[in-house]
């Protein structure tokens, strides 16, 4: 298998121990694009009051008795321990839980917690025991960075406790570091994500595009004058909360708002024909790139007896022999000459000539999108005798590129992206259907040939 270098890319935390004096954090400067990320574009000063703005003691006081009652039972918010165990369970909660839905989440974050309880066992921890744990959450460099940040806060000794001090750390952003700042040292700044942008853009009848850099900042501003100065951190997450139940896109439940006395949105729907659910405005997603590759499984058929052992820190994720083809390009010929070209350089041989092909055919095809890409894999299964023996079959590129050899029950234990492990899956449903099984697997006794036709 192949090494990538460039890995494919309704949160809640716990009730935290409350300070008599909570700490007020040092905001980052703020972006200037037009377009901005939501989660990482606070304010010059997040507690600055916006113009004709308010955060009536009421509301704080309504939401918080709801959250208390209807807060849902989430294992990140059962973290006991010191601080610092709080704010590393709400660190990986929080950074599991960007772009993924909670049910999926709660399962990935136990595994992960009963690994790696403590930032420093973490630190500990290599690139791909963290991919093998994240396998299928997706957006892999979530983890990578996760490790990266142990690292660099074991290094310091110190865990940071304040969202100044956290934005230092690689991998943080604005809304992460608000989070644990409040969440586990009581610090009285906001957070920002989009089920937060939800609820305050109905409060407030905002009706402006909430991906425009100057929106953001006002989210931002109007969040930090809400935040609750005694409960910040779970101020917060009733915020959350509110936005990832009753405050949905397209059912609110505005009858059990515990703050729908407050919402202008509402209050707009009883006197015109405004509805709670055009806000915030929706702005069309891009469509997605359209991608091809031509995917070969590589299998030795002799010479190959355990998992060649792997060197290095890497930070790729594994993944079958995988070429980006033209749209144009996608006929066999043409997948098939780009394949040779990648594996004579990957391998360090040449398919007509250091090896013998015993079989070679395609499998079949796999769709897998991406969150902006859609990419359509062309799958082909290649058995290959390897004349001079596997020695010095891998080497490693100019590009970092690695490889490993390894056997099936090795390839079943692996952490693999969903969509190779879809690929993988083809490829064995294949191999069961074609061939006998015997003591040396699925492999087929002759050599086939197949001549292209040009």
């Amino acid at each position: 298998m192949a090494k990538n270098p460039k890995a494919a890319d309704t949160r809640r935390g716990r009730s935290p121990t409350r300070r008599p004096q909570p700490r007020r954090a040092k905001a980052a400067p703020a972006g200037s694009s037009s377009a901005a990320d939501i989660e990482d574009l606070a304010p010059a000063v997040p507690g600055a009051a916006a113009p004709g703005a308010a955060a009536p003691a009421a509301l704080r006081a309504q939401l918080l008795r709801w959250y208390d009652v209807h807060r849902r039972d989430l294992p990140w918010r059962c973290a006991s321990g010191s601080e610092e165990e709080r704010a590393y369970a709400v660190w990986v909660s929080e950074v599991m839980l960007q772009q993924t839905r909670v049910p999926v989440v709660v399962g990935y974050y136990e595994r992960w917690m009963a690994r790696w309880p403590t930032v420093r066992s973490l630190a500990a921890a290599t690139q791909e025991e963290v991919n093998e744990i994240w396998a299928g959450l997706g957006y892999y460099r979530r983890a990578r960075f996760l490790m990266e940040g142990a690292k660099q806060i074991m290094e310091k000794g110190v865990f940071p406790c304040t969202a100044s001090a956290l934005r230092e750390v690689h991998g943080i952003g604005d809304y992460t570091a608000g989070a644990i700042a409040s969440i586990a040292f009581n610090e009285v700044v906001p957070v920002v994500d989009g089920n937060v942008v939800r609820v305050i853009s109905r409060l407030y009848a905002i009706a402006d595009n909430p991906k425009e850099s100057s929106t953001v900042k006002r989210f931002w501003e109007l969040a930090g004058q809400m935040v609750d100065p005694l409960r910040p951190g779970d101020f917060n997450q009733a915020m959350m909360e509110l936005g990832a139940t009753l405050c949905s896109k397209t059912k609110p439940g505005c009858s059990e708002c515990p703050v729908s006395s407050h919402c202008q949105a509402l209050a707009l729907s009883h006197e015109n024909s405004v509805r709670v659910t055009d806000f915030p405005r929706v702005v069309p997603k891009a469509k997605p790139r359209r991608d091809f590759a031509a995917v070969c499984v590589v299998q030795i058929a002799q010479g190959l007896e355990e998992e060649r052992p792997e060197e290095g820190l890497l930070a790729g994720l594994w993944e079958f022999p995988l070429v980006l083809v033209d749209e144009g390009k996608t006929d066999l010929l043409n997948r098939r000459k780009a394949m040779d070209k990648y594996l004579s350089k990957l391998l360090n041989i040449d398919i007509g000539q250091k090896s013998v092909v015993i079989f070679r055919e395609d499998i079949g095809e796999h769709v897998h999108v991406f969150s902006h890409i859609r990419l359509t894999m062309h799958v082909e299964l290649m058995i290959i005798n390897i004349k001079d023996g596997v020695d010095r079959l891998c080497k490693k590129e100019a590009d970092s590129t690695r490889l490993k050899l390894v056997n099936e029950s090795s390839v079943e234990s692996m952490g693999l992206t969903s969509g190779i492990r879809k690929v993988y899956n083809m490829v064995r449903a294949f191999k069961e259907k074609r061939f006998p099984v015997s003591e040396k697997g699925h492999v087929p006794t002759r050599k086939r040939t197949r001549r292209l036709k040009q």
